[in-house]
C-alpha cells in the first residue's frame, strides 16, 4: 500500500509536465484491452490495428519518441522554456521527467497489445480465418513488437521483458529487468518469428510491415550490433526490391506534395488522418503556419543544410518565416495528416555503405554513399580511406535524417557522442528509469548507472 501511494504521487506531480500527449487519445477505438475480445477474424485484424494505432500514437512515434533521437543530438534547439524538455537537450535528464514516463508507457501499452494478439489469434476458432492471413497478423504482431524492444533497448537498456498480456499497470512489477544483451536477443528471436511468417507482397503497403520490412529492421539490428556482414545483406535484400523501393527524386518527393505519402521511398512509415492526427507538426511549424513551433533547427544545421555542397536539395527540411524564424518542414500539412516515416529506403543505402567501409570495402562504400548524395544533387564523396568514409557516412545521416529519430543514436552507437557532443560521462547515453517504475517494480527493476 505504501508503495502504490508513493507511486500515484509520482504520477501526478509528473502530469503538470506533461506538454506533448492528446490526453482525450489515451484509449483508441480500435484498440483491445482485455482476454474476450479477438474471438474471429475481425476482432483479430481490429486488434491489430489497435497495435499501429499505439505505435503511431503522440507519446511513441507520434511525436514524443522521435525527440529522443534528435533532442540530444546537435541539430535541433528548444524554443521553449520547459525544462522537461531541455533535459535531453542537456542531457542532464530526471528520472520523474513526465515525458520520460510517458515514452516508457507508450512502448510498454504497445507491447502488450501485440502480446494480446500473439497470445490470443492463435487459439481463435473462425472457419473463414485463412492460415495465410492468420500467419499475416502473427507475423505483423512480432515485428512491432520486435521495434518495440529495440527502441527500449537502445534508449534504457536494461529493461523488463514481457511476452504475455497484462490487465494493468502493476502486471510486470514481478519481473526482473534483462540486460540490454537480453533485450536485443528477444529483438531478433521477434524478427526472426515474423520473419518465418510474412511473405513479400506484389504490392507493399508500408503502413503494414512484410517481410522485407522485417529485412530493414533486421539490418538496422545488426548495423547496431557491429555485424557488418549481416547489417549489408538485409540491407541488400531490401535495397534490390526496386520495383518497389526507390530513393524519390528530389529528396523532399516523398514528403511533398501533401499527396505524397506511402511513396516507394517508405519501408514502413505510420498513416494520419484528419481525426487521428500527427502531433509532430504542431511542435515543428511557427505561430504563422498555425504552429507553435517549440523545437526548430539548430544554426549549425540551418548553415550546414543551406550549403549547397553539404545540403543539396535537402534544403527543403527547413524553411523561414517573414520574421526571420527557421523552422522544420518535415511535418506539415494542415490538417495534420503527414506521415512518421520509420525506415526509410535511404536508411538501408547507409547502413550498407557504413557496413561496407567497416569491411574495407571501400569502392562499394563510396558507391552507396553516392547514391544518397546524387539524389541530394550533390558530387560524389571525395572520402577514400576507411576512417574518411566511416566520417562521410556520419555526415550524410546527419543531414538526410537530420528531423528523423536517429542522430543521438548513431553517435552513441558509434562511440562518437563524447567527440561531437562533449557528451563524456558514458552513464548518460542510456536515460534513466522513469522513477514511478522502479517504484513499482519491487525491486526487479534497478536506476540506471548516473541517475
Amino acid at each position: 500500500m505504501k508503495a502504490y501511494l508513493k507511486y500515484i504521487a509520482v504520477v501526478f506531480s509528473m502530469l503538470g509536465t506533461l506538454s506533448c500527449s492528446k490526453f482525450l487519445d489515451v484509449a483508441p477505438r480500435d484498440a483491445v484491452a482485455d482476454d474476450a475480445t479477438i474471438v474471429d477474424k475481425t476482432s483479430a485484424n481490429t486488434a491489430l490495428r489497435g497495435v499501429y494505432r499505439k505505435l503511431a500514437g503522440d507519446s511513441y512515434y507520434g511525436s514524443l519518441f522521435q525527440t529522443f533521437g534528435y533532442l540530444p543530438g546537435d541539430n535541433v534547439q528548444w524554443t521553449g522554456s520547459q525544462s522537461v524538455i531541455q533535459q535531453f537537450i542537456t542531457h542532464r535528464i530526471s528520472a520523474d521527467n513526465g515525458n520520460l514516463q510517458s515514452v516508457w508507457s507508450s512502448i510498454y501499452a504497445t507491447i502488450n497489445a501485440a502480446n494480446n494478439v500473439l497470445a490470443k489469434v492463435p487459439g481463435v476458432q473462425d472457419a473463414t480465418f485463412a492460415d495465410a492471413e492468420r500467419k499475416q497478423v502473427l507475423g505483423e504482431a512480432y515485428f512491432l513488437r520486435a521495434l518495440c524492444y529495440f527502441d527500449l533497448a537502445r534508449t534504457w537498456g536494461n529493461v523488463q521483458i514481457t511476452l504475455t498480456p497484462t490487465l494493468n499497470s502493476t502486471g510486470k512489477s514481478n519481473i526482473k529487468s534483462s540486460t540490454q544483451v537480453q533485450v536485443y536477443q528477444q529483438v531478433l528471436s521477434d524478427l526472426n518469428a515474423a520473419d518465418s511468417l510474412l511473405k513479400v507482397p506484389a504490392t507493399p503497403n508500408p503502413v503494414r510491415a512484410n517481410q522485407e520490412t522485417v529485412w530493414a529492421l533486421k539490418s538496422r539490428y545488426y548495423l547496431y550490433q557491429g555485424d557488418w556482414l549481416q547489417a549489408a545483406a538485409y540491407a541488400s535484400k531490401v535495397i534490390s526490391d526496386t520495383k518497389n523501393y526507390v530513393l524519390q527524386k528530389p529528396y523532399s518527393a516523398f514528403f511533398t506534395p501533401a499527396s505524397a505519402v506511402a511513396t516507394r521511398e517508405s519501408v514502413f512509415e505510420l498513416s494520419y488522418s484528419a481525426t487521428y492526427t500527427n502531433g509532430h507538426r504542431n511542435y515543428w511549424q511557427p505561430p504563422a503556419n498555425n504552429g507553435t513551433r517549440q523545437w526548430a533547427p539548430s544554426d549549425a544545421f540551418v548553415s550546414l543544410v543551406n550549403d549547397p555542397g553539404i545540403g543539396g536539395n535537402r534544403n527543403a527540411l527547413v524553411a523561414v518565416t517573414s520574421t526571420g524564424l527557421w523552422y522544420g518542414n518535415l511535418y506539415y500539412r494542415s490538417p495534420a495528416t503527414d506521415p512518421a516515416y520509420v525506415i526509410r529506403i535511404a536508411e538501408l543505402y547507409l547502413i550498407r555503405a557504413e557496413a561496407e567501409a567497416q569491411q574495407n570495402q571501400l569502392d562499394a562504400a563510396a558507391a552507396d554513399l553516392n547514391v544518397i548524395r546524387d539524389r541530394a544533387g550533390l558530387q560524389p564523396t571525395t572520402a577514400t580511406g576507411k576512417e574518411d568514409l566511416l566520417l562521410a557516412v556520419e555526415n550524410e545521416r546527419r543531414i538526410e535524417f537530420a528531423l528523423e529519430p536517429h542522430r543521438w543514436f548513431d553517435l552513441v552507437r558509434t562511440g562518437r557522442a563524447a567527440t561531437v557532443l562533449n557528451v563524456t560521462d558514458t552513464r548518460l547515453y542510456f536515460f534513466p528509469i522513469p522513477a514511478s517504475e522502479v517504484v513499482l517494480s519491487n525491486g526487479n527493476l534497478k536506476q540506471n548507472d548516473g541517475y
